[in-house]
C-alpha cells in the first residue's frame, strides 16, 4: 500500500454507497488511477489518500457486500 500526499491532480472522487447520509464520515475513491485504487476520508479532501492494489480493493469490497465487516456487538 502506498500513499499519495497531494490528491488534487486525481480528478473526480466518488463516495461509498454505504456512506451515512449527512454523517460526513465517508470513504471516497478515485477511478482511473493506473497504480491502484486511491482511497481517502471525505472529511479531509485535501489530505492524503491511501492506494490499494486492485485485487486487494476488490476483495475488501466483496467482504463489505457480504457483510463481513458488520458492526454488530
Amino acid at each position: 500500500m502506498n500513499a499519495i500526499p497531494d490528491t488534487s491532480a486525481l480528478g473526480a472522487w466518488r463516495k461509498s454507497s454505504y456512506c451515512e447520509n449527512g454523517g460526513g464520515g465517508c470513504v471516497e475513491v478515485s477511478d482511473g488511477y493506473t497504480a491502484g485504487v486511491p482511497v481517502r476520508d471525505s472529511k479531509a479532501p485535501n489530505g492524503p489518500a491511501l492506494v490499494f492494489g486492485t485485487n486487494t480493493w476488490a476483495s475488501f469490497v466483496a467482504g463489505v457486500q457480504e457483510g463481513a465487516f458488520s458492526n454488530a456487538d
